[in-house]
Formats: structure tokens, sequence, C-alpha cells
């Protein structure tokens, strides 16, 4: 009975479902000496929890006294390099934007051009090529006259 509580508890345990009291119990059901086989890999664990609360720094900490000058001013400055540098960025990014985008305008418009230019030319090589078709039955029509003489 204990011991499938224990499992049970061990499967909450490593969901993080435990209260402190659980956890409490798992760790002093795993102090003990008489554990099963089974449960035997699970003492490592709650024997270095045991020891990791006992620990403790035992050495001197030595803060140094916050110096104002020499580093919040470095600070301060790269800052604002860093802020000019962003703004430099986006202005020249903007201009080339702008240009690209003029660029692209004025393709646009020549290719439209373009293509009117060359629509109106096909249209009067049409009209042209009916005029020769009238032309050469100028020229049949004159070729029997002469040939009938």
């Amino acid at each position: 009975m204990e011991l499938d509580k224990i499992e049970r508890l061990l499967e909450k345990y490593f969901e993080a479902d435990t209260t402190v009291a659980e956890e409490k119990l798992l760790q002093r059901y795993f102090s003990k000496d008489d554990i099963p086989e089974n449960l035997q890999q699970y003492v490592a664990l709650f024997k270095f929890m045991d020891n990791a609360k006992e620990e403790r720094f035992s050495k001197e900490v030595v803060l140094e006294p916050e110096t104002r000058g020499a580093g919040n001013s470095l600070y301060k400055w790269m800052s604002i390099a860093a802020a000019v540098m962003l703004m430099f960025g986006v202005y020249l990014g903007k201009n080339y934007y702008d240009e690209k985008e003029l660029e692209q305008q004025q393709a646009l418009y020549a290719y439209n051009e373009t293509k009117k230019a060359l629509d109106m030319l096909s249209h009067n090589m049409e009209r042209g090529t009916e005029k020769i078709g009238y032309l050469n039955e100028f020229v049949v029509a004159k070729e029997k006259i002469y040939n009938k003489k």
C-alpha cells in the first residue's frame, strides 16, 4: 500500500504537481535504508536534494563601490551613437526605397508608352497593307489592259 502511494507521488513529483508536504514525505521515505530495488534509482536524487539544503556559501563577497563617472558616461554615449546610427540607417533606407520606387514607376511609364507606340505602328501598318492590296489589283488590271494590245 505504501509502495503504491510512493509510486503515485513520484509520478506527481515528475509532473510537478506535488505539494510541499508531499515532497517532504518523499524526502523522508528515500532517506530510509530499506527501499525496494525498483525505487533505488531515485535515492541519489533525493539525497542530493537533502545535501543541497545543507550547503552554504562560505566565501566573502566583495562588492566594489559603484563608479558613476566613466562607466555610465560611456554607456550613455554608446546609446546615443546607436540611436543616431539607427536613424541614419532608416533615413538612407527610406531614400533607397523611394529611388527604387521612382525607378520602377519610370520603367512602367516607358513600357506603357512603348506599347502605345507599337500599337499605333501596328494599326498603321495594317492600314498600309490594305492599300497595297488595292495597288495589287491595279497592277493586275494594268497587266490585262496592256497585254490585250
